[in-house]
């Protein structure tokens, strides 16, 4: 395929090198890094520093420089209090509801969530440096390429701070030193008499309110090594070791945890010990060469330079957070708060939107490796959920706890959402997608079709019949978060979001059973999907929440658009009906405005806009999420900190799937193929006349690139991964084309259709612009 990806990027970003003393250790600058003249004050404005598993945060605390360290497994994992109590049945909600007494619901499982302090995503520990006798700092950069911070005073000292992609351990490296630094090693105040402030789930509670005793630390002239006890055994470990030489400082650092029923790994003080310093430059090369690869997967150049960096600074930590055999990305990810408190939310696993939009710019960004993390937790917790389903919903099949912790178990909170009827069912949306993205057939018989079929399951046993229309719903229906969790948050009749997730797992696991050629499993979903009630439908305002509840005022969570957006199930290309339908909801979305809206709201409005084929609104709502939801380091915070009215939340709890979400619009708007025909450029505004994007992935398993030259596409270039048959929208409005790599060509109402094999490779060009 293509190979200009990975020089694209360099020719976009103004690519130099800075070579450090010790000979070899390169720095590669871009357009696209982060750079300020001083270093942040507050945690959240941090350099973030990742590798899926361990995570750093550089910044400056009361004059040290501090590296606030993370591992994403850090969990105080007690059950939350009365998921073991006979009343947690989804029929005994049902009972409450009915019967008025639904405060008792919330009693027992929606205020322990806001009371408890754990179950908790835990901080780690934090380095300090003292810097006072540096002078002025002169510049503070992330070199986005290498995943690197850089710290330059204008003494002339330098410190270099790296997560090493593929290893359990971080480095930090001085150069041009006259003073001796010391590394010092800060506990979390777990046991400090230190007033953390506030004490609720959005702004975090005390640390201290989860009872442990302070850790111990042993230390040598040149480590460090720090132990915490948690909650039931479970233990963790800080070390870090260093050396000087002359005028530098050079030294590691690592994480290791340690649950009880789990086989003892190395701790953190042995693999700090099995590292060389000699092996330095080394390391660093080994890091270096794995962002040079994450970089070559997929790049895109945009005549919108603050869109375009944005974008790049959001696959930045897209690769920072994401690995297989890592945990998936959680609230925060590996960048827990670090003020004394537990992480906003607790930084847990909410499948209600979160986890589903982090991994949305995987898929077309053509970076499944890293969305396979994901998918494989939530297969290798697949028993934990079936006995959630037949523990709460008392039902076969598959559900998922919609807030969860680190293995997969309930956590409580607003039920509704916490304890939703669909979760596994949009999550199960992540196996289609990668079925789709990949063409793995293995994968679509061993993972993608046994999940849907297990969600399929659980939905028929947890259905019954409307008594009015004989048709499919639930007892109870949700919409996150419509009505916050009062009683009034429980529909009697089936809700957009719910039926659209359940029309969705009926339409593909007849889909893949097809595709399977299990016709007896196919007849029996497609007789289910026929038994559930249309959308409720407004003609003047669109899609509603459900039959008695308009969108009728503004709200961050678009549940009620499921159908349109992600799930497909509504879409422009299935004609008037659908277009009228979507428009009417759009405009409506406009009309009640973005007062209640928080930053993820503008990243998702942004992929609605795209998959609407308006670009001009897309990127508009795209560069406010950039502009006024997001921090000088571009992390979402929620809340608007613009103070341009965007929003009436001006809060500012950090999570990271509103990033994520931005990447996967600015995606769409280049690239869609969720209908089985691929468009470029589908949604762009009309004054982007230059512009590309390189090593794309399309559903089918086709990598494709495209270039745009003075309004006109000038070139695309397409692999099959896997071979099948393309069907192309022709972007280039000519038949006259010349196509390089195939033997022949259809061109029909607008569509160009290909058979291709796998790894072939083919060239369309404009014949005129040859």
């Amino acid at each position: 395929m293509i190979k200009r990806a990975f020089f694209c990027f360099l020719l976009l970003t103004a690519y130099f090198s800075s070579s450090c003393k010790n000979g070899t250790l390169k720095i590669q600058y871009s357009n696209h890094d982060l750079v300020f003249d001083s270093l942040a004050t507050q945690w959240d404005e941090a350099i973030p520093l990742g590798n899926g598993m361990l995570g750093a945060l550089v910044w400056n605390n009361n004059g040290k420089l501090r590296i606030s360290l993370d591992r994403a497994d850090l969990w105080d994992l007690r059950p939350m209090e009365n998921l073991d109590s006979p009343n947690w049945r989804y029929s005994w909600v049902y009972e409450q509801w009915k019967n008025n007494s639904y405060q008792e619901v919330q009693n027992n499982f929606d205020w322990p969530y806001d009371r408890s302090p754990a179950p908790s995503k835990i901080p780690a520990a934090a380095l300090e440096l003292d810097i006072e006798s540096l002078g002025k700092i002169s510049e503070v950069r992330l070199s986005i390429k290498d995943a690197c911070c850089t710290v330059s005073w204008q003494s002339g000292v330098k410190l270099f701070i790296f997560v090493h992609a593929m290893d359990p351990v971080g480095w930090y490296s001085f150069e041009n030193l006259s003073d001796e630094i010391k590394p010092m090693l800060i506990q979390p105040p777990y046991a400090w008499p230190v007033d953390a402030g506030t004490a609720d789930p959005v702004s975090g509670q005390d640390l201290r309110r989860l009872g442990y005793e302070s850790g111990k630390v042993a230390e040598t002239e040149n480590s460090i090594v720090y132990k915490q006890k948690g909650w039931g055994g479970f233990q963790y470990q800080v070390a870090t070791k260093w050396i000087k030489e002359k005028n530098k400082l050079l030294g590691s650092w690592s994480i290791s945890s340690h649950y009880p029923e789990e086989p003892r790994q190395h701790d953190a003080k042995m693999i700090i010990d099995q590292q060389s310093f000699k092996d330095f430059n080394k390391k660093y090369r080994s890091h270096q060469n794995w962002w040079d690869t994450f970089w070559s997967k997929s790049a895109l150049q945009l005549p919108d330079k603050l869109l375009e960096k944005q974008w790049y600074l959001e696959m930045y930590k897209f690769g920072s957070v994401a690995r297989d055999g890592a945990p998936p990305i959680s609230l925060q990810a590996v960048w827990t708060a670090d003020n004394g408190k537990l992480p906003p939310w607790k930084g847990d696993f909410h499948h209600d939107l979160n986890t589903q939009l982090s991994y949305w710019p995987a898929y077309s960004s053509n970076h499944l490796d890293l969305e396979a993390g994901f998918i494989n937790w939530l297969w290798k917790n697949k028993n934990t959920f079936k006995e959630y389903t037949r523990s709460f919903f008392q039902c076969d099949g598959l559900n998922v706890p919609g807030v969860s912790t680190l293995t997969g178990q309930p956590m409580g909170g607003w039920i509704q959402y916490a304890f939703g009827p669909t979760v596994s069912a949009w999550l199960g949306q992540h196996f289609y997608w990668h079925w789709r993205y990949t063409m793995d057939r293995n994968f679509l018989q061993e993972k993608a079709y046994p999940w849907i079929k297990e969600v399929a399951i659980f939905l028929e046993q947890l259905s019954i019949q409307d008594e009015n229309t004989g048709l499919r719903k639930f007892p109870l229906s949700s919409s996150p978060e419509i009505n916050d969790n009062s009683r009034d948050a429980w529909f009697p009749e089936m809700t957009n979001f719910d039926l659209a997730l359940v029309k969705w797992t009926y339409e593909k696991a007849a889909e893949l059973a097809k595709e399977l050629d299990q016709t007896r499993d196919y007849e029996r979903w497609q007789h289910l999907l026929a038994e559930w009630p249309e959308y409720a439908i407004d003609n003047q305002i669109g899609l509603k929440f459900a039959p008695a509840l308009d969108y009728q005022t503004s709200h961050r969570h678009f549940s009620h658009l499921m159908a349109f957006h992600p799930l497909g199930l509504i879409d422009y290309s299935r004609g008037d009906s659908d277009i009228f339908i979507i428009s009417n909801t759009l405009k409506n979305l406009e009309t009640q405005g973005s007062d209640w809206w928080t930053g993820y709201s503008f990243a998702w409005q942004g992929n609605l806009y795209a998959r609407a084929l308006d670009g001009e609104n897309a990127a508009n709502v795209l560069k406010t999420f950039a502009t006024c939801f997001c921090l000088p380091n571009s992390f979402h915070v929620n809340g608007d900190q613009s103070g341009t009215g965007k929003s009436k939340f001006t809060y500012r709890p950090f999570t990271l799937e509103g990033n994520f979400a931005f990447a996967a619009g600015l995606q769409e708007m280049l690239l869609q193929s969720h209908t089985g025909t691929i468009k470029i450029f589908p949604a762009i505004p009309d004054q982007w006349k230059n512009l590309s994007f390189d090593n794309f992935l399309a559903q089918g398993a086709f990598q494709v690139s495209a270039q745009m030259k003075e309004g006109k596409v000038e070139k695309i270039e397409i692999m099959s991964l896997k071979g099948g048959h393309l069907k192309l929208a022709n972007a280039f409005h000519s038949e006259q084309l010349i196509v390089k790599g195939s033997d022949g060509y259809d061109l029909k109402n607008g569509l160009i259709m290909i058979t291709m094999k796998a790894n072939q490779k083919i060239i369309l060009l404009n014949r005129n612009q040859d």
